[in-house]
């Protein structure tokens, strides 16, 4: 399988230190990110999951724990929003220009303002989609919160 995705390319480009996990995908998993985190030994706090969202009338991209839900009212507060909501499948493809399972927040066609909840940047490394489905990268949350010029809030 081919390494290199929008997202590799783009870590690459900003120089970040990444390393490649890959993993068997799951299309019938409940669940993708607890899944990918189960599959590779991961705690699962550590696996971030890439949603795409609407806050107000501003696509985002949101970077949450496997293992959390986000909570759209904090979402929607700290996008300067009243209200936030999920994109459809459908829609969020269209505007990442990745497959659902895949969605990476580097390498977007698009350019979305992203949101980390706060809690995964005490850990040493994160892991979030490569861009594709069964591949994930490892990196600095610092790293991923300056390439992605990303905001930490308590979002979950």
């Amino acid at each position: 399988m081919a390494k290199s995705t929008p997202a590799t390319v783009a870590l690459e480009k900003a120089k970040v230190a990444f390393k490649l996990h890959e993993y068997e995908y799951d299309p019938n998993a409940e669940r993708i990110g607890m899944q990918a985190a189960e599959a590779l030994g991961i705690e699962p706090a550590r696996l971030l999951k890439t949603l795409m969202a609407k806050a107000g009338n501003d696509v985002v991209c949101v970077l949450a724990p496997s293992d959390r839900e986000v909570n759209l009212k904090r979402l929607a507060s700290a996008a300067g929003a009243k209200s936030a909501a999920m994109l459809g499948a459908v829609e969020a493809e269209r505007i990442t220009g990745y497959h659902v399972g895949g969605i990476s927040p580097f390498g977007q066609k698009k350019r979305a303002r992203a949101f980390i909840e706060q809690s995964a940047l005490q850990f040493p490394t994160v892991l979030c989609n490569g861009g594709r489905r069964g591949l994930q990268v490892e990196l600095a949350p610092a790293d991923l919160v300056r390439v992605l010029g990303a905001t930490a809030a308590d979002i979950c």
